[in-house]
Parts: structure tokens; sequence; C-alpha cells
């Protein structure tokens, strides 16, 4: 065997999404990130066209973050159909995980590739981005609200036409307990022919 199965097993196995509100406030140092990032690009891509792209928010940008999810929601989420739970959710979240990554989509200029081939390339990147968090023992969640999807999201991040934002990825070391998961057996889900 090339690589020790069972450890890629153990970590595959024990990837979890922990919230920014379990984190703890310890730093995740630049290089850890960058190594992060570096597992993300080697994702399967269909024509190697290699859609995934990052914009990483620490330190002080975080703020910024913060204030713009919070200002969009506020703005498009109004009278009863503003809620409390979700506006303070966008507000806070950025500022509790040191380290927040916006993963966007450039899809491929030659449309030789569909526009979902693209987003799988791009969620398999993020699994990377999990799986590697995993190793370090550091906690992932990869966010997804409607906000994502917005032109003000897209004017906020500067992309360009067709580039779509996919979610946010935050990362912190846990103040938690790693959590434990399960999964019901391949019976349940496999059909073999």
């Amino acid at each position: 065997m090339k690589y020790n199965l069972s450890e890629i097993t153990e970590v595959i196995k024990n990837r979890r999404t922990i919230y920014p509100e379990q984190y703890t406030e310890r730093k995740i140092h630049k290089e850890i990130v960058e190594d992060v990032l570096n597992n993300a690009i080697w994702a399967p891509t269909h024509g190697k066209t290699q859609p995934w792209r990052f914009q990483v928010f620490m330190n002080e940008s975080r703020n910024e973050l913060s204030s713009f999810l919070s200002g969009l929601y506020a703005e498009q989420y109004q009278g009863e159909a503003f809620n409390e739970i979700k506006f303070n959710k966008l507000k806070n979240r950025p500022l509790q995980s040191p380290v927040v990554i916006a993963v966007t989509m450039t899809p491929d200029v030659n449309k030789k590739i569909s526009e979902i081939e693209e987003v799988e390339a791009v969620a398999c990147a993020i699994q990377n981005m999990y799986l590697t968090c995993t190793a370090y023992g550091i906690g992932g969640f990869w966010s997804t609200p409607k906000l994502m999807y917005t032109q003000e999201m897209n004017s906020f991040l500067e992309l360009k036409e067709g580039e779509k934002c996919l979610g946010l990825f935050y990362m912190g070391y846990p103040a938690i307990d790693w959590p434990k998961g399960q999964r019901k057996p391949i019976e349940y889900v496999t059909k073999w022919k």
C-alpha cells in the first residue's frame, strides 16, 4: 500500500462541522492557512480549469466582513422577515473566527466545462480544506446563507461577470471536545449491480 490508509480513513471519518460559536480566541498562523489552501487546489477539476478562488479575512478585515454581512441582512430582511438570531450570527461569526475564507468560483472562459462541474470542483476543494483543518485539529464550517448568492456579495468581493461566491469557510480552534459522528452503513445507500 502506498499510503497509510487507516490514517487517511481516520481523518475522513473525523471531519466535522464546528461552528464559530465553538471556537477559542487562539490565532491560526498564516502558514497553516496556506497549507489549507495549498491542499484545496489539489481537488479534482474537469478540464483542469481550477475554478476555485479564495479571499482570506484575518485580523481587522474580519470587521469589514462582519459589517457587510449584517448590514446586507438588515437591508434585505425587514419587518417580520427580520430574524435577530440570523442577524447576530452573520455579525458575530466573522469576529469569532480567526480566519474566514470567501470561496468563489471562476468558470471556464471557453465554456467547455459546465457550471455545475465547476461548482462540484470547488466543493471538492472545500472538502480538502475541511480534511486539512481536521488533521491540524482546527474546526471548520462551510456557511452558505442566501446572501452568498447575491449581486451585493459579488460586488463586495469584487467578482467579475459569471463568477460566484459559493460560501464562507470559517476556521478556528475548538473550545469543545471534538464531536463524534455517524453515518448510515453503505448497505442503505448502495445498490450493487
